[in-house]
């Protein structure tokens, strides 16, 4: 028997998932739902803290079990995975490390995440300039990176799917191009990874980063790192801390011996609640088959799109469904307010500057869609959208 013949079905899946018998948890984009194993594995961390007190090597032990699934999920080895609290932290370890010499640009888009983009503009300090590649009617092309590459480009970032409305980005043309003028290559997965299949061997990037508190359905505080095994590295991270070094139990202050895999980027102590709901939040999306999951959630994405539109109601998100990752933004002129409305019928959306985000996962179905669609539609009856 295949293993995608094993996977969990989309109703399977949702029955992990108590917020639905009263709600529609459709905001994963923020916050994934909480699941039973989550609560259960929540549980057995407090227990073993009450019991054993400071039981610190199986506390570790669920750091390397969620390294372990995460670096499964991305088709890696655990060695190529630093676990890190957030990934404005991994962002900074891969641009502290680059040098800017030589190469001093950074290149980017407008629909970057903000705290990612962030991270590349504080380089200006360090002779790093940063340029953006625009959007048009939210979308981004491989075309339009193309364009904006340069031979002085040192990285070049570009996430699986845009937080802002979904976008799903052209990563392996990308990286193709930005390798062969000699850059490395950024891919934020947050708003992907669990859903949108996140393979590094076919998406032949640089560097990788997801955490747990969205679509991986963990809590957050915890965040993986991948780096492309044998990589050189220009300079050795100077945010550093004692779960970098080869040997963090021997406690030498005096030593500063980076690990020589991706452990090196690592700090300080890790976030152990968080690893705890992680590894229970990566057990579930491992047994779902990543190709069924993915159409799944794009069969929902269409049945949003089409009723939207069929009732005149303006979209962010792109049309094609190849370019749209798991979400649907509806434009509004309060998208907090109509959140905050939809919130009060049990409709859980995701409001973001001028839109909400609805965002899908396998574990939403047909009726969280009709209730989203009914909502919104019933909003604007008495409001302007």
């Amino acid at each position: 028997m295949d293993l995608a013949s094993q996977a969990l079905t989309p109703d399977a899946f949702r029955s992990h998932f108590p917020i639905f018998e009263d709600k529609a948890h459709l905001c994963s984009c923020s916050e994934g739902a909480l699941s039973d194993r989550v609560i259960v594995a929540m549980s057995e961390f407090m227990t073993s803290w009450r019991v054993h007190g400071a039981p610190w090597h199986e506390w570790m032990d669920y750091v390397d079990i969620a390294r372990g699934r995460f670096a499964e999920l991305i088709h890696a080895d655990p060695g190529d995975i630093a676990v890190v609290s957030c990934a404005s932290e991994a962002a900074y370890h891969v641009a502290s490390t680059l040098s800017y010499e030589k190469r001093s640009r950074i290149l980017t888009n407008d629909l970057e995440f903000p705290s990612v983009a962030h991270v590349w503009l504080a380089q200006g300090q360090r002779g790093a300039a940063v340029d953006f590649v625009g959007h048009k009617d939210g979308v981004i092309t491989a075309e339009d990176y193309v364009a904006a590459l340069h031979d002085d480009d040192a990285l070049v970032s570009v996430p699986l799917v845009s937080y802002a409305n979904g976008l799903r980005l052209p990563v392996r043309e990308i990286a193709d191009a930005a390798h062969a003028k000699g850059a490395r290559v950024f891919v934020d997965a947050y708003q992907g990874a669990g859903v949108v299949p996140a393979d590094v061997r076919e998406l032949d990037c640089d560097y990788l980063v997801s955490g747990t508190l969205k679509y991986l359905l963990g809590a957050p505080g915890i965040c993986f790192l991948y780096v492309r095994p044998g990589l050189e590295l220009p300079l050795d991270p100077p945010l550093t801390g004692w779960f970098a070094r080869k040997e963090p139990f021997a406690f030498n202050p005096r030593l500063l011996d980076y690990a020589d895999d991706a452990r090196r980027f690592q700090t300080g102590t890790p976030a152990i609640p968080a690893a705890f709901a992680g590894a229970a939040g990566l057990s579930l999306i491992l047994e779902t088959d990543p190709a069924r999951n993915l159409e799944h959630v794009l069969a929902l994405g269409d049945y949003l799109q089409e009723e939207f539109l069929r009732a005149g109601v303006a979209l962010f998100s792109p049309r094609e469904r190849s370019r749209r990752g798991p979400q649907v933004s509806v434009l509004a002129q309060d998208a907090e307010g109509l959140g905050a409305y939809l919130a009060e019928r049990g409709v859980l959306v995701s409001p973001r500057g001028q839109a909400i985000r609805i965002s899908l996962h396998y574990y939403n179905n047909l009726d969280d869609a009709r209730r989203v669609v009914e909502g919104v539609l019933e909003y604007r009856k008495g409001h302007a959208l």
